[in-house]
């Protein structure tokens, strides 16, 4: 069982950019599992913004996200990362880190936030002038 933490969110004008990363807290490695990020605003549902497959070569992003958000693995700091451009005032939300154990070398990716098995606890991304 992973021990997921998030950091880097804040507060963000509108256009601005900011870059989650996610990793476990004892420094074990993420390579089994496919990792992404779900967000939820208050009042809504929460929703994959992005998954990556445990082999990196495949990645998921819902449309409102593509061209300004980008998921990459660090295998070498046991993070995954999100790098968010352009923000807009719709991406404020919780964003969490999540996971789910997949097979070796696996091209799986996660696009229902009910595929997730663990997630941690989120860090609060606003976007307001």
């Amino acid at each position: 069982q992973l021990q997921l933490v998030e950091s880097g969110g804040d507060l963000v004008q509108p256009g601005g950019s900011l870059r989650l990363s996610c990793r476990d807290t004892r420094g074990f490695a993420l390579d089994d599992y496919v990792v992404g990020w779900f967000r939820q605003a208050p009042g809504k549902e929460r929703e994959t913004v992005s998954s990556i497959s445990n082999s990196g070569r495949s990645t998921y992003y819902r449309d409102a996200v593509k061209g300004r958000f980008t998921i990459s693995r660090d295998n070498l700091n046991n993070r995954v990362n999100l790098q968010m451009d352009n923000l807009k005032p719709k991406d404020t939300a919780i964003y969490s880190c999540a996971a789910t154990r997949s097979g070796p070398n696996s091209d799986y990716v996660a696009r229902s936030p009910y595929e997730w098995e663990q997630w941690g606890q989120g860090t609060q991304v606003t976007v307001s002038s």
